[in-house]
């Protein structure tokens, strides 16, 4: 008889379906002709991300994920779509077929090659099973000790896209 691990069935059932959602969302986004729609797209990728840290029991991470990148990034993604006043409906001129005959070789190379490192890594080493502390403030406190900085210059590199979109857009 095979020893069976304390393996909890619904979170891999939860991270199967999370991913499918995720993968599907991801094709979605570089092949939907409609730019607004490929960035509601994007938010159910993003929204995937943050339910697979929920799923790790990584509840800040993904409160984090959810107000970073939902809330802020792509709504200044669609703000800047509305200010450029680019097309809403359907633009033939984003498919680019020819760039297909190049990228999917290339992301199957770059995916075996993935696999391969992870593979020849860490071949048959697991996760722990047991749960180790979690401290919230020690988190907060590496990210904002080490990296405040970088949260400040994308602030104002986020600033600046702002402000250029309403420039583009007010161009009359």
């Amino acid at each position: 008889m095979i020893a069976v691990e304390n393996i909890n069935v619904g979170q891999q059932v939860g991270f199967g379906i999370i991913a499918l959602m995720m993968i599907v969302g991801a094709i979605r986004v570089v092949t939907n002709k409609n730019v607004v729609h490929a960035a509601l797209w994007l938010v159910v990728v993003l929204a995937g991300a943050a339910a697979q840290y929920l799923l790790l029991a990584a509840e800040f991470v993904a409160v984090t994920q959810v107000l970073v990148y939902i809330g802020a990034v792509m709504v200044l993604f669609l703000f800047g779509t509305m200010l450029t006043r680019s097309k809403v409906g359907n633009d033939e001129n984003l498919d680019n077929r020819n760039g297909a005959m190049i990228g999917i070789p290339v992301a199957l190379l770059l995916l075996g090659t993935l696999t391969y490192g992870l593979l020849k890594t860490y071949k048959a080493e697991r996760l722990p099973l047991k749960n180790t502390p979690f401290n919230i403030q020690q988190l907060s406190d590496s990210i904002f000790s080490h990296y405040l900085l970088p949260f400040w210059a994308l602030s104002f590199v986020l600033l600046a896209a702002v402000i250029g979109a309403i420039v583009l857009a007010r161009r009359d």
